[in-house]
């Protein structure tokens, strides 16, 4: 399946991170407070009653569901019709959970408990622009073989001409359609999107139809074949002459980082790239053709 650019409005969405000082400002007996319902894109100025506080689109939170926010850590809230509901769901294809995980800014995606994005001393955000800075110039059409929450496509769609994403299961989908930091992924004409396994749609691209590749697969327990050797020779091919792909592994100073940032060189210079280099800021490698 193939999207392209289409404005979606997610529903208001919360996490602990706004209920904290609207606790506070209730505590505090003050009469007004500023909150965000898009987890901290904007803010607007909500009145607090006794029983509730109001947004000034007719929007209510009771205090009892703010509390219920404010106790979770590990996930984010949507409110549907005064209803309340921990953004989660469950993929009976592969049986594996999802959830939004709240950070400082955009949430992370986590996969079987698993967060998806680098969440420690650095946000998602910071994170997806590490990956696309390490192919910079980032021009032309460029692949992102793992779309998730879309954060780097929308990233890298901010200088490149058009943005190819792959998202292999609909459920991370619907979990970006949630997520108001996910928005762009649905709104800007820059960036289609396709649902389906990387390692067989690579294979219907043409021969050097890409400037640059984000590879940000799971982990090899959960995605072993974006890590294979038949796949990066794929990734060659597609790439033109001057091409290069950038290929988030995980932290290079772990035992598991290192062991598998050296089977993942191995097996790209065998796939034909000419060079490899580590980049250990953005937990990766830039592969050059």
């Amino acid at each position: 399946m193939i999207s392209h650019g289409t404005l979606h409005l997610c529903p208001p969405v919360f996490s602990h991170y706004q209920t904290a000082d609207l606790l506070q400002a209730k505590q505090a007996g003050k009469a007004t407070a500023i909150c965000s319902m898009n987890l901290g894109i904007s803010s607007v100025e909500v009145q607090l009653h006794p029983d509730r506080l109001s947004f000034p689109n007719g929007i209510t939170l009771s205090w009892e569901q703010i509390k219920e926010i404010d106790a979770d850590h590990d996930n984010c809230f949507s409110l549907s019709d005064n209803t309340l509901q921990a953004i989660k769901a469950y993929s009976a294809d592969n049986g594996r959970s999802f959830s939004l995980l709240p950070t400082a800014d955009a949430p992370s995606l986590v996969i079987a408990g698993f967060p998806m994005h680098r969440i420690k001393q650095i946000t998602p955000l910071c994170a997806a622009d590490y990956m696309v800075e390490a192919i910079s110039p980032c021009r032309g059409r460029i692949l992102d073989t793992a779309t998730g929450l879309g954060y780097t496509a929308i990233a890298a769609a901010k200088k490149a001409k058009q943005v190819i994403t792959i998202e292999y299961d609909p459920i991370s989908q619907e979990m970006a359609h949630q997520n108001p930091w996910s928005q762009e992924l649905f709104a800007n004409p820059v960036i289609t999107q396709i649902i389906g396994d990387s390692a067989l749609e690579i294979e219907k691209f043409a021969d050097t139809s890409f400037a640059a590749i984000l590879h940000d697969p799971p982990s090899m327990a959960l995605a072993g074949g974006l890590y294979a050797e038949t796949f990066y020779r794929q990734t060659l091919r597609i790439l033109t002459a001057k091409g290069k792909m950038f290929h988030y592994i995980g932290d290079p100073d772990s035992a598991m980082g290192a062991r598998v940032t050296k089977g993942v060189i191995q097996r790209l210079h065998a796939a034909g790239f000419r060079k490899v280099v580590r980049m250990p800021k953005e937990f990766g490698v830039v592969a050059y053709k």
